[in-house]
């Protein structure tokens, strides 16, 4: 979530995803003047899509014709709280009707549904048709943080989405098309879970950061003065 690459287009997120979608439009508006042909996308769950912000920031999107896509990863948990006793529509993407966009309903868990979904909203964006708002039906296999005891849904809820595991899915059509092999994916798995213990294994490994860096990324100097 806060991970951040301004060099590949990853901004970073703010802690509270609500927000966010009135922050992409200043994005979406600078490539708009700039003309340079890229898209700002928002991502953010079903709970965030019940914030004000969310209809303040397709409302501008669309008065503005922004290239803006948001995306709403519709896990159906809001932390505890069960889509249903926070929305009374079965499908988000009706929302964006009232703001003039498209907006659509898709299986997040497919990943070539996605990819098709996505690519049409860039296009769209491109070529100067405006927002368009996304919503992706999936699940949250784990809990809202660390401990988290889920006591909100049942075991066998979660079992029945396992099932539906949308890496297994896309690595069956993958096969099936001969696009990998058994091995392939094995070795695949394989060389990403060491790229994963490397990393985890640095991390252990590395001695603390020294005191003088605690303010290191806090605070920048304008002139001469910390800001």
């Amino acid at each position: 979530m806060h991970a951040c690459d301004l060099a590949r287009g990853a901004l970073g997120n703010n802690a509270i995803l609500g927000p966010a979608q009135t922050i992409i439009n200043g994005f979406a508006y600078a490539h708009k003047f700039r003309k340079n042909g890229k898209v700002a996308v928002s991502m953010f769950g079903e709970g965030a899509s019940n914030r004000g912000e969310f209809h303040e920031g397709l409302n501008f999107a669309s008065i503005w014709n922004l290239p803006t896509i948001y995306i709403i990863s519709n896990n159906r948990y809001a932390i505890s709280m069960p889509k249903e006793k926070q929305q009374a529509i079965e499908d988000l993407s009706a929302r964006a009707a009232g703001y003039g966009m498209p907006g659509v309903s898709i299986d997040g868990n497919d990943v070539l549904a996605v990819v098709e979904a996505v690519g049409e909203a860039v296009k769209r964006a491109r070529s100067g048709g405006g927002p368009s708002l996304i919503e992706l039906k999936t699940y949250r296999w784990h809990g809202h943080f660390e401990g988290d005891p889920m006591v909100y849904r049942t075991k066998e809820e979660l079992e029945e989405w396992k099932k539906k595991d949308p890496i297994a899915r896309f690595e069956k059509v993958l096969l099936e098309q001969g696009v990998l092999t058994e091995k392939d994916i094995k070795d695949i798995k394989a060389e990403q879970l060491a790229i994963v213990d490397a990393a985890q294994k640095f991390a252990e490994e590395s001695d603390w950061p020294p005191v003088e860096e605690v303010y290191t990324d806090v605070y920048y100097l304008d002139e001469g003065r910390a800001q």
